[in-house]
């Protein structure tokens, strides 16, 4: 219902443009100022409503008579920027219908930026996450590095907003060696979020230095945009480090000032951390209403991310421990809530498995939750299965996590005790024989299978049997029959084999290629994709490259 109301407001409002283009006439005043001048007047009358409308309508009618799709398209986006919120996404939809028109690439991709920036800013991430891509599509074709930079940074917040952190981490810092030179604004906001991304995986050490480096560029460059931002990321970062005190020092410095942005995002955030700060500090009293501001935000902007789940955990336990069974149970069903949107924008934006979210669990609890309002000798009895409930999924996610964690330690240390030599594809004794083939072709492939180890051949990407086959001489018959009888395996997991075991030396050696991403030890290995990469090193390892890696940097350090 809510695109088809935008679809119509969208037409009205076509046509109302369309009818100020064939009645509005620009004043002489205006009428030979060039696009410059003109959007310059709409920035410095912000203040004046009547004279900015003048030149926002003088702006878009002298593009489209001059036929300009690309300022028609900033004509839009000048309205966009200047409107009210119901209206952002009309205008988002005619700068990409106008830029369709003029079958530009990168013009097409940045209209679908922008929108995709409109819904970001609503934190409606799963349709911010489809214009990004769309806008990738465009962009991707082009040779215009800002536009594909800028498209990788949204993409990169997506990631980090989903719980990817290393990939967003590899994101942004190809961002920031990017923009660096390019765009000071670009530079420190990607700083700013690379720093968030190490808070998030535990490196509060390179979260502290990439927020001090933020400040000191953003000092540089004369660039105070982030600096409240820096600030507020430190404070949670000294959260999470035990620094309690000074975690409430750094985010009450930072929160006018996000206050005054009306950034209701990073408002909640900074409320969070100040109330954990005092409820660690064993002062639930003073934490409570930091809590409460944050469910205000939630009520007002709809705003929630997983870490602030645990605020209605806290107030549900604070009011118990009160026994104040209303606001205990007006919370319970605030963090149902809470789950039902939690799970539901995660299902979309991260799988894609299932668009459609089954509520059918979720009405019966919240059914549940209804009748104990009106029931209140049952209050305690749903309460305590759905802390129990709440309890078990913890215990159960713990114990999962560190079994995983258990299992990867054991096999990182086995492949750590290993030599080089005894890491390698193994061979099975060479006085094998295989029926009905001759045995100086046996010996003839094994001595080039021998060579094509030696002189790592296999780090050229995309070899196959028929491939190999060629280059030996051979059949693919012969040289599958040889492989699977003297190195013990399919052709494919040969090839797979011999490469993660060269990363994993070489790895071991050289401490720079410690520090690659994941897209970049599949290329230093010969894989033709990050995907291909990672499932080959686990099914080799028993583990994640990245745990791998994460493990190797501690062990070096």
């Amino acid at each position: 219902m809510i695109r088809k109301y935008l679809f119509l407001l969208s037409l009205c409002l076509g046509g109302q443009i369309s009818a100020q283009k064939l009645h509005f006439k620009i004043p002489d005043t205006l009428r030979n100022k060039d696009y410059d001048y003109l959007f310059e007047q709409i920035e410095e009358s912000e203040k004046d409503s009547v004279k900015q409308s003048l030149y926002l309508k003088s702006f878009l009618v002298k593009s489209k008579v001059e036929k300009n799709f690309e300022e028609i398209v900033n004509g839009y986006k000048n309205y966009l920027y200047h409107s009210s919120e119901n209206l952002k996404l009309v205008y988002a939809d005619s700068m990409i219908y106008t830029a369709k028109k003029s079958m530009d690439n990168a013009l097409i991709g940045s209209a679908y930026l922008t929108k995709g920036i409109v819904y970001y800013s609503w934190k409606k991430h799963n349709y911010a996450l489809d214009n990004y891509l769309t806008a990738n599509s465009y962009i991707s074709k082009t040779n215009d590095k800002y536009l594909i930079y800028k498209t990788k940074y949204n993409i990169a917040n997506i990631k980090y907003f989903l719980g990817f952190y290393n990939e967003a981490i590899a994101l942004f810092k190809e961002c920031i060696s990017y923009f660096k030179n390019n765009n000071d604004s670009g530079y420190l906001y990607s700083l700013h979020s690379l720093g968030l991304c190490y808070n998030r995986i535990g490196a509060y050490n390179l979260c502290t230095q990439t927020n001090e480096k933020g400040l000191l560029e953003g000092e540089r460059l004369a660039n105070n945009e982030m600096k409240e931002y820096f600030i507020l990321s430190e404070g949670v970062n000294q959260y999470f480090r035990g620094n309690y005190a000074l975690a409430i020092k750094k985010i009450n410095h930072s929160l006018p000032v996000i206050q005054k942005s009306k950034g209701f995002a990073n408002e909640s955030v900074a409320n969070f951390y100040i109330g954990k700060s005092y409820w660690d500090l064993k002062k639930p009293e003073l934490a409570i209403p930091y809590f409460q501001k944050v469910d205000s935000i939630f009520d007002d902007k709809g705003y929630i991310r997983p870490d602030l789940r645990n605020n209605y955990e806290l107030l549900i336990s604070y009011f118990k421990s009160k026994e104040d069974p209303v606001l205990q149970l007006y919370y319970i069903e605030k963090l149902l809530k809470v789950d039902s949107i939690l799970h539901s924008r995660y299902r979309y934006v991260s799988g894609r498995i299932h668009k459609d979210y089954d509520t059918k669990e979720l009405l019966v609890q919240k059914k549940g939750i209804e009748k104990l309002l009106d029931k209140r000798e049952r209050d305690g009895f749903i309460l305590k299965g759905i802390v129990v409930l709440l309890f078990l999924s913890v215990v159960f996610l713990i114990y999962k996590h560190i079994k995983n964690r258990k299992i990867y330690r054991q096999r990182f240390d086995d492949l750590m005790k290993k030599s080089d030599a005894t890491i390698k594809v193994d061979s099975k004794n060479i006085t094998n024989r295989i029926e009905d083939m001759n045995q100086e072709t046996v010996t003839s492939v094994l001595k080039q299978l021998e060579k094509f180890e030696v002189d790592k051949k296999f780090l050229e990407e995309d070899w196959t049997l028929a491939k190999l086959a060629v280059t030996f001489g051979s059949n693919t018959r012969y040289i599958s029959q040889i492989i699977a009888t003297y190195r013990d395996k399919k052709f494919a997991a040969y090839i797979n084999d011999l490469k993660v075991d060269y990363l994993i030396a070489l790895l071991k050696e050289n401490k720079k290629v410690q520090n690659y991403s994941n897209k970049a030890l599949s290329e230093e290995s010969g894989f033709s994709t990050t995907e291909r990469f990672t499932k080959a090193f686990f099914s080799r390892t028993g583990m994640p490259a990245s745990y791998f890696m994460e493990e190797l940097r501690k062990e070096q350090s």
